[in-house]
């Protein structure tokens, strides 16, 4: 007795090629099927399996670019220097996918705040609201696309351009 059959008849080699073929086949249509999927349902159901919480922070927007509106005076928000900020604006939001982040910036000395308030903060929040009513007064980008922030670092509004990508 020999350790294989030897009555059981040989499968046939083009038998292992049609099986790999009709594989191939399945997994192209997964693929298919796979970019049909809304990317806001798919992320929310990655979410959803992690345990996060459908009202989990969407992380801002990819930066691209930046500019800066400087010039301003220890404790005050007025603009001194628009003329770069503005003409950057205009050619950075061309693009409808894009929203500007505006961040109003003191430099933390005691000399640097708000006058009625003695508060940083809520003048690095005049100074952005100072340079994003400039930029809407001078249509350089609709409203709805500016975000305002606030930080620390320099006398300045710092304007950071943020892809998007394809949402409506």
């Amino acid at each position: 007795m020999t350790a294989f059959d030897e009555d059981e008849r040989a499968r046939a080699p083009w038998l292992m090629t049609l099986a790999d073929l009709s594989l191939l086949l399945v997994g192209f249509f997964v693929f298919l099927q796979a970019n049909q999927v809304d990317p806001a349902r798919l992320a929310a159901g990655i979410r959803a399996g992690f345990g996060a919480s459908e009202s989990a922070a969407v992380p801002a927007p990819m930066p691209v670019d930046i500019a800066t509106a400087t010039g301003f005076a220890p404790g005050s928000a007025v603009l001194a220097d628009t003329g770069s900020a503005l003409e950057w604006a205009r050619t950075a939001a061309r693009d409808p996918r894009t929203r500007l982040r505006i961040t109003g910036e003191v430099e933390g000395s005691a000399a640097d705040v708000d006058p009625a308030t003695g508060s940083g903060p809520i003048l690095a929040a005049d100074r952005a609201r100072a340079v994003a009513a400039l930029l809407i007064r001078q249509r350089a980008i609709d409203p709805s696309r500016i975000v305002l922030s606030t930080g620390r670092g320099q006398r300045r509004a710092v304007l950071t351009l943020g892809f998007e990508g394809d949402r409506p």
